[in-house]
C-alpha cells in the first residue's frame, strides 16, 4: 500500500499548548497556526514545506492522498489538522503510537523519542523546545531550516518505526486502527448544546443535594473513618493501602491514590460527589464531563476520541480527556449526543459476550449450550442456587442468578458479591454470599479448572514457555512472554516476577500489581471478546460509518430511509462468529434512536 509520513509543526505557548488543551480544543482554536509540516512518501525523500494556509494547503494537495494511507506519531492529532483544517481524507490512517501501544505494552512508555531509542532508530531532537511561543513569521530562515531538519528527522523515525512494527499486525488490526482514527479526524456526531446547558444547572443543584443526603459536611468529609463509613454505607468498598510510615493498613484517600481517584467515574453520582468534595475540586465527573461537551458543541461537530489498545487486553479506552466509555447509561450527555439531520443512530450490544466467552473457552458446554439455546442462564443459575423448579424462581432470585454468572467467572470471592449486590440494592449475610459462590463452582466445575490453568500458565510465561490454555487451541495460546490472542497480538505481564508466597506480580507505572488465575482468565476473555467485536465492527463500517464503540457495543449513523434494513444487518455482523470462534455462542441486543440516550 502507498504510504505517506507526515508530521506538522505548529504555534504553541505556555498558554496553548497539548498539556493544556484537548486536541480537539487545539487545533479547532482560532489561535492555531501552522508553521511547517514534513512529508514522506513510501521510501522516498523526506520534504519539509513551510508557508502560508494558502500555500500549504497547494503543497498538501499536490499528493495523491485518496490512493494512500497517511502515517503519523500520535495520528489523532495529525489528522485532525490534516482534515479540519486542510479537507484533505486519505484512504485510511495509520499509527505508530496505537501499535506500539498493542506490542509494547500500555505501560512502556511509547513517545517517539523512547521508541527511537528502544528500537535503535536515531535520536529524536529537540528543535520544537527553541519554538515556544513563536509564529511562523518569528522564524528567521536558518531557524525554520533547523526545524525542517527535526521535522524531517521525526518523519523519518516515525517511517522507520512503522517498517518496525507492521510485521506484527494483521490486516484486520490495522483497519481497527484506521476506523478508530476515522471517528475523530471525520466526526459526525452533533451535540444538542441547549440541553446540555440546561443540564449543567441541573447538575450542579443535585450535587448539594447529594452531599446534604449523605450528611457530608467538613467534619465527614475530613475524618478518614467517618468518611470510609459513608462509603460503606452507600455500598462502595473504601479503598486501602499499607503505611509507608507506620507499615499498617490504613484508608487510601489522598489525593495522590489511584484507587481513590477512580472513584471519582464511579456509576454511583453519590459517590462522585463525596470524591469530589474530599478532593477539594469544585466540580463532580458529570459537571466537568457537561462542560466539556459544552464547549465541543459551540466549536462544531463533536469528535470522538478513542484509544486503540488503551488496556492490554486491546480493548478501547476514552482519550483526548473525553471518555466515552463510562458515561452511566441513564445520563442525559447520551440524550444529547445525536446523528445529523435524516439520520438514526443504532447501537448494538454484544449480550453477555464475557459470560459466553469464558464458558465456550473452559470447555462448559452446558452453559455454552444453553447460550445457544436462547435459554434463560440467569433462573437456570438462580434453580441451582435455591433448588427450585425454573418456572419458580422470583425476580430477585433471578437477578442473583445474573449477578453471578455476569460475576462470578473469574474467581470473585463472597465478599466482593455481597459488595457487588449491595449497589443494586440486594443484601445478603456473607456466609449465603460464600454458598452462592460456591454453588457457581460446583455447577460449573470447568470455569474454575480455567482458573488454575491460567495461574500455572504465568508459570510457563516466566520460563517463556509455549503451551495450551483452555480448550480452544486455536484461540488463545501461551507464548514466551505472553498470551497469544486471536488478533495474534499479546497480552503482556512486564516483568513477571513470583515471590517467596508464590504470588505473581508484573511491573505497571503505578509499582507492582498483582496477577493470579482468575484475573489471566479476566484478561484474555475480554481480550477474545475485543477481537470478535472489533471484527464485527469492520463488518458493519463496510455499509455505514461507524461512529463510535463503547465497550462491546457499537454504535453506527444510518439514514432514516434504510432503518428497518440497516437493523437486520448491523444485527446479522453482531451475531457473525469470526473463522477462529465458528462455535462461541454470539448474540446481541440491537437499539435505534434519534440520540444516543434512545438506543
Amino acid at each position: 500500500m502507498n504510504i505517506i509520513t507526515i508530521d506538522f509543526e505548529t504555534y504553541y505557548d505556555k498558554d496553548f499548548s497539548l498539556s493544556k488543551l484537548t486536541t480537539e480544543e487545539y487545533v479547532r482554536d482560532e489561535r492555531f497556526e501552522t508553521i511547517g509540516v514534513g512529508v514522506r512518501v513510501n521510501e522516498g525523500e523526506t520534504k519539509w514545506f513551510s508557508g502560508a494556509f494558502v500555500e500549504t494547503s497547494r503543497f498538501l494537495s499536490s499528493y495523491n492522498w485518496e490512493e494512500s494511507y497517511a502515517l503519523a506519531h500520535n495520528t489523532l492529532f495529525d489528522a485532525a489538522i490534516l482534515s479540519w483544517k486542510f479537507g484533505i481524507s486519505p484512504r485510511g490512517w495509520l499509527d505508530t503510537l496505537s501499535m506500539a501501544r498493542a506490542i509494547d505494552g500500555i505501560e512502556a512508555g511509547n513517545s517517539l523519542a523512547k521508541l527511537a531509542v528502544r528500537y535503535n532508530l536515531g535520536v529524536k531532537g529537540q528543535e520544537v523546545l527553541s519554538a515556544l511561543g513563536k509564529r511562523r513569521a518569528d522564524f528567521t530562515p536558518e531557524e525554520l531550516a533547523r526545524y525542517g531538519e527535526y521535522c524531517k528527522n521525526d518523519v523519518n523515525l516515525t517511517y522507520d518505526l512503522f517498517k518496525i512494527l507492521v510485521p506484527h499486525f494483521s490486516k484486520t488490526e490495522l483497519r481497527l486502527i484506521d476506523i478508530t482514527l476515522r471517528m475523530f479526524a471525520k466526526p459526525i456526531l452533533q451535540l444538542n448544546l441547549p440541553m446540555l446547558e440546561l443540564h449543567l444547572d441541573e447538575v450542579k443543584t443535585r450535587k448539594e443535594k447529594l452531599l446534604e443526603a449523605c450528611m457530608a459536611n467538613k467534619d465527614t468529609l475530613m475524618s478518614n473513618d467517618k468518611f470510609a463509613e459513608v462509603l460503606k454505607s452507600i455500598g462502595v468498598d473504601p479503598p486501602t493501602k499499607i503505611s509507608p510510615t507506620t507499615d499498617k493498613e490504613t484508608w487510601a484517600f489522598a489525593k495522590s491514590d489511584e484507587e481513590f481517584k477512580a472513584l471519582a467515574d464511579y456509576p454511583d453520582e453519590r459517590v462522585q460527589a463525596l470524591v469530589a468534595a474530599r478532593l477539594g475540586t469544585k466540580s463532580t465527573l458529570e459537571e466537568t464531563r457537561t462542560e466539556r461537551f459544552i464547549g465541543i458543541a459551540k466549536r462544531g461537530l463533536m469528535p470522538v476520541p478513542l484509544r486503540y489498545y488503551a488496556a492490554h487486553t486491546g480493548r478501547w479506552g476514552g482519550d483526548d480527556k473525553l471518555n466515552l466509555q463510562n458515561i452511566p447509561r441513564k445520563s442525559l450527555l447520551k440524550k444529547a449526543i445525536e446523528p445529523p439531520e435524516g439520520y438514526i443512530l443504532i447501537n448494538a450490544d454484544s449480550s453477555q459476550i464475557e459470560a459466553r466467552t469464558v464458558a465456550w473457552l473452559a470447555g462448559q458446554n452446558d452453559l455454552v449450550e444453553a447460550f445457544e439455546n436462547g435459554d434463560d442462564v440467569y433462573k437456570i443459575m438462580a434453580s441451582a442456587i435455591y433448588n427450585k423448579d425454573i418456572q419458580d424462581i422470583t425476580d430477585q432470585e433471578r437477578f442473583v442468578g445474573k449477578t453471578t454468572i455476569l460475576g462470578a467467572g473469574y474467581g470473585m470471592g463472597a465478599q466482593k458479591f455481597q459488595l457487588q449486590l449491595n449497589v443494586f440494592g440486594v443484601s445478603l449475610e456473607i456466609e449465603e454470599c460464600q454458598r452462592i459462590i460456591s454453588v457457581y463452582r460446583e455447577t460449573y466445575p470447568y470455569i474454575p479448572q480455567l482458573w488454575k490453568d491460567a495461574g500455572r500458565a504465568l508459570d510457563a510465561i516466566t520460563r517463556l514457555q509455549s503451551v495450551s490454555l483452555g480448550v480452544q487451541p486455536q484461540v488463545i495460546q501461551v507464548v514466551p512472554g505472553g498470551i497469544q490472542l486471536p488478533s495474534g497480538l499479546c497480552i503482556t505481564y512486564r516483568d513477571l516476577q513470583i515471590d517467596s508466597d508464590n504470588q505473581y506480580s508484573y511491573a505497571t507505572r503505578r509499582g507492582r500489581t498483582k496477577i493470579y488465575g482468575g484475573k489471566v482468565v479476566e484478561n484474555f476473555t475480554q481480550g477474545v471478546a475485543r477481537c470478535a467485536v472489533g471484527e464485527q465492527m469492520l463488518r458493519i463500517s463496510k455499509r455505514y460509518q461507524v461512529a463510535l464503540t463503547v465497550h462491546d457495543s457499537v454504535v453506527c449513523v444510518v439514514p432514516k430511509t434504510e432503518q428497518d434494513v440497516a437493523l437486520k444487518y448491523v444485527q446479522d455482523c453482531m451475531r457473525w462468529r469470526p473463522k477462529w470462534a465458528e462455535t462461541l455462542p454470539l448474540n446481541c441486543e440491537v437499539g435505534y434512536g434519534d440520540n444516543y440516550g434512545e438506543c
